[in-house]
């Protein structure tokens, strides 16, 4: 019988990224608290750009858009939000997305994998993603029970089981 396996992958979908961006922006115009106050958010290439003339307000447009993407169903995890920075007379802060596990964190997951899981089960570190292949499907599953019970600073999928 062939190895049963899965793909570990941090991911983004960008379209929930997008309509969760849209979302916020439409808030942050219709909100009494966000008028005069110099207040937006846009795209800026690939990362997500927010301004406002206060600190406070920039991080609370930084607020609402966390809310709008956890309700879209995305990880906080994969986002990565700068400090406001004074530029001219607005504060500005840059949100980057992040894709992909990094070699360190592929690592670390390995060796979790490894230490805690079910015999048998191996790790397998494909550029920017895992594959975990096991005999038994059930050992498969309790490994991903096992990561989503860790507490990881990047937003894991599972992929591609069978």
């Amino acid at each position: 019988m062939a190895d049963s396996s899965f793909d570990i992958v941090s991911k983004l979908d960008r379209q929930e990224v997008d309509n969760a961006l849209n979302q916020a922006a439409k808030e942050v115009a219709n909100r009494f608290d966000f008028r005069n106050v110099d207040a937006g958010i846009k795209w800026a290439g690939e990362a997500i750009e927010i301004q406002a003339n206060t600190e406070e307000r920039a991080n609370a447009v930084l607020d609402v858009l966390k809310d709008k993407l956890v309700k879209r169903g995305i990880s906080l995890k994969s986002i990565d939000p700068s400090e406001p920075k004074a530029s001219g007379k607005v504060y500005k802060l840059t949100v980057a997305l992040k894709e992909g596990i990094s070699q360190e964190n592929a690592k670390k997951i390995g060796k979790i994998i490894r230490d805690e899981g079910p015999k048998g089960v191996k790790a397998q570190i494909q550029g920017e993603e895992l594959r975990v292949s096991s005999k038994k499907k059930d050992d498969l599953q309790a490994v991903i029970n096992l990561l989503k019970a860790q507490d990881l600073d990047v937003a894991l999928q599972f992929v591609n089981y069978r």
